[in-house]
């Protein structure tokens, strides 16, 4: 019992001071955080502390206020600091694969399944809604990328529904904060074996053209492929 009890000491003040950043980062670009949580503890505390003083148990009622008015702020913090980071990400390369990394249990993600020369590029989800393809970039590009990309997994996996996301604040777009979101609403239509079976065929096929023999170096001027194709030896 007195190794656990240091073990528990030192992990609080990380805890305390995870916490602390965080409230910094998200004070940065929401000024008002502070009072809103303060008002939202004092709001439900005494919201609890009125109904005490009604039906003649104050204190039990005072208890259970405070209570619930720390899990009110602290999903209200968590809320808006979740925001502060989207808004802090919004528009950097790779903020998309950011958010699919936290999307939750049920997902298989594969960032940069798709990318060109202009860094735009095309993130996989695998889950019970099928396969959802995360764009972000330049609009007018990766819109070629996100619809060769969906093409290709509608060859491999026909069976499987292809959606498919752009990332951005325009029109026909999703905001970085709401990808989540977005993903989560789709219907489900896959049972966890097939999800499984799904991602087999996909990792398979990725293997078959990562270890697919291909020259190395350019191709000299002149030198054509056979017709026929490389054949396997």
């Amino acid at each position: 019992m007195a190794r656990k009890e240091p073990a528990a000491d030192a992990a609080n003040p990380g805890r305390l001071k995870q916490i602390a950043l965080t409230y910094k980062m998200t004070r940065r670009a929401d000024k008002k955080i502070g009072l809103v949580l303060a008002a939202v503890g004092i709001v439900t505390l005494g919201v609890f502390l009125a109904i005490g003083f009604l039906i003649g148990h104050p204190i039990y009622l005072g208890i259970l206020g405070l209570l619930l008015a720390f899990l009110a702020s602290a999903i209200v913090f968590g809320r808006r600091a979740e925001r502060a980071a989207f808004g802090q990400m919004e528009g950097q390369p790779g903020a998309a694969a950011a958010v699919l990394d936290n999307i939750g249990r049920g997902w298989s993600t594969t960032p940069a399944v798709a990318m060109n020369r202009s860094q735009d590029v095309v993130h996989r989800a695998v889950g019970k809604a099928g396969i959802v393809l995360v764009a972000e970039g330049n609009p007018n590009r990766v819109k070629t990328l996100l619809a060769a990309e969906k093409k290709k997994m509608n060859r491999i996996v026909a069976d499987v529904p292809v959606h498919d996301i752009l990332v951005g604040t325009g029109e026909g777009q999703v905001e970085l904060k709401k990808v989540r979101t977005t993903m989560l609403k789709l219907p489900r239509v896959l049972t966890g074996p097939q999800v499984t079976a799904t991602n087999d065929r996909l990792k398979a096929m990725g293997d078959l053209m990562s270890n697919m023999p291909l020259p190395k170096g350019p191709m000299p001027k002149g030198m054509k492929l056979p017709k026929g194709g490389p054949k396997a030896r």
